[in-house]
């Protein structure tokens, strides 16, 4: 079996992009359901967006070579995160009013 390449990245990374862009609208949804503040629904936002995978890269450092895809699932999640982050960072205070 050959080792994972570039077509991995190219199936997740979408994934995790469509999931770093709903995520703050669902997290303001959500904080307007529970009627927290402008703040309160900020943290949300971002809070439902990161998902700490750099927290989990060990794990899937550990994991046979057959499950060689799991680390490089981690690492370009975490590079679609900072991102997304980069450019929340301005633009979620100015979408969440």
């Amino acid at each position: 079996m050959s080792p994972p390449g570039p077509d991995v990245v190219a199936r997740v990374v979408p994934l995790f992009a469509t999931f770093a862009l709903v995520m703050p609208a669902v997290g303001d949804v959500v904080g307007r359901m529970a009627h927290q503040g402008r703040q309160e629904r900020l943290a949300l936002a971002f809070s439902g967006t990161t998902r700490n995978s750099l927290v989990v890269l060990p794990l899937a450092l550990a994991l046979p070579d057959s499950m060689g895809m799991a680390p490089i699932a981690v690492v370009a999640q975490t590079l679609v995160e900072l991102v997304v982050m980069a450019i929340g960072v301005r633009l979620l205070p100015r979408l969440i009013r």
